[in-house]
């Protein structure tokens, strides 16, 4: 086990396979500034060098898993240019963006450890892991009704896929909170767990042993699904399948079960 590495906004700990990643402003409720998402990518970066790491799990410091954007960050200072300077498309495009696209790029499954409120695009952090746990005081809430904007980060595209369009839409125009327990009852997360931080590890650990590649193949599998027709998708598998035949898993999986004994997966 390594000592947690802390970056300014962000720490990270190797624990066995599983990298602990933890979004670190807890005075903010971990709300997101620029600098913070160079320090996430930065974690994710190490994570993914590290051969040894098979899984990660994302937590928040403190009371909050992530309140979304820092809004202090925003620059709505009266004077000429306000509508320019306060425009949250570049910071969309040139932080939370990124953020989103690198966690579902990973070659490891991620696991969201949601220990307190998730609000805005830090509840769409949540969903960007494969595997969401919340405590049962966590809660999810899309606060953009609320300044005049859409669900981003992913938030529109994820809330549809986890809960279907009546649910999303009713959520994002409202910006009611969404209590853990119902947020499990109604699909947008895996579970509740009163030590969200271990359950989520625990996961992680599971995880860590199995046949990696497949389980990242599964996450662009049924993420991308909505996006083809049945007879593509019905190629995508068969693509995916030719492609972990020619791993040691693949081989491995096999031979132990043709065996009678556990398989050691590689993650190769």
């Amino acid at each position: 086990m390594t000592a947690p590495q802390e970056t300014s906004t962000v720490l990270y700990e190797a624990r066995g396979p599983v990298a602990l990643v933890t979004l670190n402003r807890p005075q903010a409720l971990n709300s997101f500034t620029r600098q913070m998402h160079h320090d996430l990518w930065a974690a994710c970066d190490r994570a993914e060098a590290d051969a040894t790491i098979r899984a990660m799990v994302i937590t928040g410091a403190g009371r909050g898993f992530c309140a979304g954007a820092d809004l202090s960050e925003f620059d709505f200072a009266p004077g000429p240019d306000l509508i320019k300077r306060a425009d949250p498309g570049p910071v969309i495009d040139q932080a939370f963006n990124p953020s989103a696209r690198k966690l579902q790029a990973l070659r490891m499954p991620t696991i969201a450890a949601v220990n307190g409120v998730a609000a805005g695009a830090g509840a769409s952090l949540a969903m960007c892991c494969d595997i969401a746990i919340a405590a049962p005081a966590a809660s999810f809430i899309q606060a953009f009704s609320k300044i005049g904007l859409i669900p981003d980060a992913g938030g529109s595209w994820l809330l549809v896929e986890r809960l279907g369009l009546a649910r999303a839409m009713a959520l994002a125009m409202t910006g009611d909170k969404l209590g853990a327990a119902q947020a499990k009852e109604w699909g947008l997360i895996w579970d509740v767990a009163e030590d969200s931080l271990a359950a989520a590890m625990a996961m992680a650990e599971r995880l860590a042993v199995m046949p990696t590649q497949a389980l990242v193949q599964t996450r662009h599998l049924l993420r991308d699904a909505g996006t083809r027709s049945f007879t593509q998708h019905l190629d995508a598998e068969r693509d995916a399948q030719s492609a972990l035949g020619r791993t040691h898993d693949y081989i491995e999986g096999v031979s132990a079960f043709l065996e009678k004994r556990a398989p050691a997966f590689k993650g190769e």
